[in-house]
């Protein structure tokens, strides 16, 4: 079943203004009028008190900083051009607010603001990646607006990339297939998942992964959602899977754990699902709803029933 409602981090709330990257003179206008969002380190600004918003900045307070020439135009929300500037430092620099981890903070944020960071923090942390030229070394500079860097002395252009990566809830009418990492939570199970390779499908990555961790084969795959996942620049591609066995062999050593989950076995308790905002919780609450009369998030989290809104 393809979803029909966003992932977290997903429906930005900007008009991307693709057009008008390479429009200097634009630019210059948009950049003085504009808010910015600030990343340090791979932290987001947010307000000190209050429900967790975006500090939006002004080009008149980060200019004393001098990183307005680096910021990157992310696009344009109710009429006012919105970018992002990554600041340098070995110490947070003296803004008004708070830096702060997004993966931490992202369930206290709106759906719309933790997609906005997600996409400010994915692009300030591929320039920090990629600044010189992979073909030849040299130190490469920003163009179209930050959405591209080119080097000065072979003229190859450079533009950001994500990782594709699988997910799959695997599952029949009455079990699913939850796996644990090591290093997770006591008692956390999640969904399979792992990075497409070089000239595979997606419905073969789907495969490969769930027989390489599990030993299970798998049946009928089909897509349900994808999510920008920018911890640092991931691109999760969801996927529900029906089990053409059953025996579970921890084939590659990636799981500490693999086991075949009834819906009582989660409503009771006895899994520690991944966070809410997570494409993995989306994709068990899936197939969890899909028995008659059954809703993940009303018994497993009757405090978040109702869902919170999008906006």
């Amino acid at each position: 079943m393809i979803a029909t409602e966003a992932n977290f981090f997903a429906a930005s709330p900007l008009e991307r203004l693709g057009h008008l990257r390479r429009d200097t003179d634009w630019l210059q206008a948009a950049r003085a009028r504009g808010q910015y969002l600030a990343i340090w380190r791979g932290k987001v600004l947010l307000h000190n008190g209050g429900p967790p918003v975006p500090a939006w900045l002004t080009a008149e307070v980060l200019a004393d900083l001098g990183e307005v020439a680096e910021s990157v135009l992310l696009g344009e929300r109710n009429g006012t051009p919105c970018f992002v500037v990554g600041l340098a430092g070995d110490r947070p620099p003296p803004l008004p607010g708070a830096f702060a981890e997004l993966r931490g903070a992202a369930g206290t944020l709106s759906p719309a603001d933790a997609a906005l960071l997600a996409y400010g923090r994915a692009m300030v942390l591929w320039h920090t990646r990629h600044g010189h030229c992979s073909a030849c070394g040299t130190p490469t500079g920003i163009i179209e607006a930050g959405h591209a860097r080119q080097c000065p002395t072979c003229a190859a252009k450079h533009f950001p990339r994500v990782d594709p990566a699988i997910i799959v809830l695997v599952g029949d009418a009455d079990r699913c297939l939850l796996g644990r990492q090591a290093a997770w939570p006591p008692g956390r199970y999640s969904t399979i998942a792992g990075f497409v390779e070089p000239g595979e499908s997606l419905e073969d990555a789907v495969r490969r992964e769930v027989l390489e961790e599990t030993g299970v084969r798998i049946d009928e795959v089909v897509y349900h959602s994808s999510q920008p996942w920018p911890f640092p620049a991931s691109l999760m591609l969801g996927f529900s899977a029906t089990p053409g066995e059953d025996a579970i062999t921890l084939r590659d050593g990636e799981l500490e754990d693999a086991r075949w989950f009834s819906r009582e076995d989660i409503a009771t308790g006895r899994v520690l699902l991944p966070p809410r905002e997570s494409i993995a919780y989306r994709l068990i609450g899936t197939w969890f709803d899909r028995a008659p009369g059954r809703c993940l998030v009303r018994e497993v989290e009757p405090a978040s029933w109702p869902p919170r809104p999008e906006a």
